[in-house]
């Protein structure tokens, strides 16, 4: 679905360039999964990122007198609940459940995080109530996941993956939702860097806590090592920076389409590299999740569609609490 302004290589580019980088991550993890822990792995993947973004955050602190450190309660406490649910138990449990399933069919149920959104905004966001349309949404939703955790019979591993991703896809759409009320005078970048921090600091946490996980079962073959680091820089630090470019030309209505292109690429890379294939099922489910996201983004959908976006308000969103805000929904978004 694209908007007539949406016209330029050079967008188009970008957009498809996203899709194409946080699509290719999910095979990155695979590929580090074959010699990591998974939690120490997403440990390490965030030790790397949060020090970059913040070296960034940084440097452009210096060049036009922005606050780098936190410094309010609210603050604080944004960093803290976004670096604990939207980094830290996000992605421990994104990597364990991808020990079970592909990387396309992870990015599957990983698109079922917007849908998520709105029951977390009714019990939290007394003033966000859904209505029969998004409630219309959020099941289809379920049903789409339901269809992917059972791509055959026996269920099995495949169904253990599926609910740790779900599990992962919650918490990231809790996050979201609790970092609505907190205020920030900190700018996206400083903001982020700190959210990557703490969750990097999260994750450390628990790789000492968890049986299996240590630092000292990583293998650092030459495949781990180029997979860390395209997961921190280019796909973390890099498709951030992207992201809210898009977010800045587009408006967030837009940019957050982005998503349901990522497990296209996805399932491509795998089944270019690992010979992967997704089944009819998947795609089906995948399918449903999109209809659910559809429902729920309704009103959004139709504005991404008219030409002419609101820069300046698209702006001020991206500077809002460090987040992106779609319809009332907060989103601290980094890549998969």
């Amino acid at each position: 679905m694209w908007n007539p302004n949406l016209r330029s290589h050079a967008d188009i580019g970008l957009f498809v360039g996203l899709a194409a980088v946080w699509g290719t991550a999910y095979l990155a993890i695979e590929v580090g999964l074959a010699t990591a822990p998974p939690v120490t792995f997403a440990a390490l993947r965030y030790d790397v990122a949060g020090l970059v973004l913040l070296a960034v955050a940084g440097v452009l602190a210096v060049r036009r007198g922005n606050r780098l450190l936190p410094r309010t309660r609210d603050e604080w406490t944004l960093v803290g609940v976004g670096g604990l649910l939207v980094i830290g138990v996000h992605f421990a449990l994104l990597f364990a459940g991808q020990r079970y399933v592909s990387g396309g069919v992870a990015s599957v149920v990983m698109s079922l995080t917007p849908v998520l959104t709105p029951l977390f905004a009714l019990g939290l966001l007394p003033d966000e109530r859904p209505d029969a349309r998004q409630a219309v949404g959020v099941v289809l939703g379920l049903v789409g996941v339901g269809i992917v955790a059972r791509p055959d019979p026996s269920g099995g591993a495949t169904a253990v993956g599926v609910g740790l991703l779900v599990l992962s896809a919650a918490s990231f759409a809790l996050g979201s939702v609790l970092t609505r009320r907190y205020e920030s005078g900190l700018s996206v970048v400083a903001a982020q860097a700190w959210t990557m921090l703490v969750g990097a600091v999260v994750l450390d946490l628990l790789v000492v806590g968890l049986p299996g996980e240590s630092f000292g079962r990583v293998v650092a073959t030459p495949a781990l090592v180029g997979a860390l680091a395209y997961l921190s820089v280019v796909a973390s630090v890099g498709g951030f920076v992207a992201y809210f470019r898009l977010l800045d030309r587009f408006g967030p209505n837009e940019a957050t389409l982005v998503s349901y292109a990522v497990p296209m690429f996805a399932a491509l890379s795998e089944w270019l590299v690992l010979g992967e294939t997704v089944t009819a099922t998947t795609v089906a489910g995948f399918a449903v999740i999109a209809c659910g996201f559809a429902a729920i983004k309704w009103r959004a959908l139709r504005r991404a569609t008219t030409p002419s976006p609101d820069r300046s308000a698209a702006r001020s969103q991206a500077s809002t609490a460090g987040a992106v805000m779609v319809r009332g929904n907060v989103y601290l978004r980094d890549a998969e």
